[in-house]
């Protein structure tokens, strides 16, 4: 996303460096909008949701901290760019776009180590489960064994019924509109549910400069 190059560009002097992942089936499939973006940070393509394993990650875009020492100082957070989907998820760019310029320049965390330990999301046994179950449809998937996949989809789907990186990843595997009408259902779900997993992290408003 452009966004978030412009913030690489912004913030690079102060040792800022934007990493960005996408999530797709395949390389092809990204590629258009990463050569659109130009990006001149690290832009990488996990086709195996190595990343979403490695930090609990259940939707995108998600975004996580990590300073020069390789620690997580801020847990993996749905953050958006901009506001350009608002209506979808009622959050604004603006404020934690604020807290990374204050964090960056002033050295500002949002977070105290001790909350950072709390918030680590750590998944649950089912959810472990589901991403086994992802990954064995995936690999039938690829071997042409569709039939067999699909019931390995939906087994993960069912396990973790929250986690769009499984369930709305599955999607452009599967030959669906990752935007089309199974997404929508997901979304009304999530929607008549309270929207349960967009509970933004703490995000203190930055001191002035």
């Amino acid at each position: 996303m452009p966004v978030w190059q412009a913030l690489h560009q912004e913030l690079r002097d102060g040792g800022f460096t934007v990493i960005t992942v996408a999530l797709d089936k395949s390389a092809e499939d990204a590629r258009p909008f990463i050569e659109a973006a130009a990006p001149t940070h690290p832009s990488l393509i996990d086709s195996e949701h190595v990343v979403a394993d490695l930090y609990d990650m259940i939707n995108v875009p998600t975004v996580v901290w990590i300073d020069e020492c390789g620690r997580i100082v801020r847990p993996n957070d749905v953050a958006f760019g901009s506001d350009q989907f608002k209506d979808l998820h009622g959050l604004e760019s603006a404020p934690h776009l604020d807290a990374v310029r204050a964090w960056v320049k002033q050295g500002e965390l949002a977070l105290a180590a001790d909350e950072v330990r709390r918030l680590l999301p750590r998944p649950t046994a089912e959810e472990q489960l589901a991403r086994a179950e992802f990954v064995l449809g995936w690999h039938l998937h690829q071997a042409d064994q569709v039939a067999a996949a699909e019931v390995h989809f939906a087994r993960a789907g069912e396990l973790a019924p929250h986690d769009f990186t499984i369930r709305r990843g599955s999607l452009p595997i599967r030959g669906l509109d990752a935007m089309g009408p199974a997404f929508f259902d997901m979304y009304s779900e999530w929607r008549e549910r309270g929207r349960p997993y967009y509970q933004p992290l703490p995000v203190t408003e930055p001191s002035k400069p």
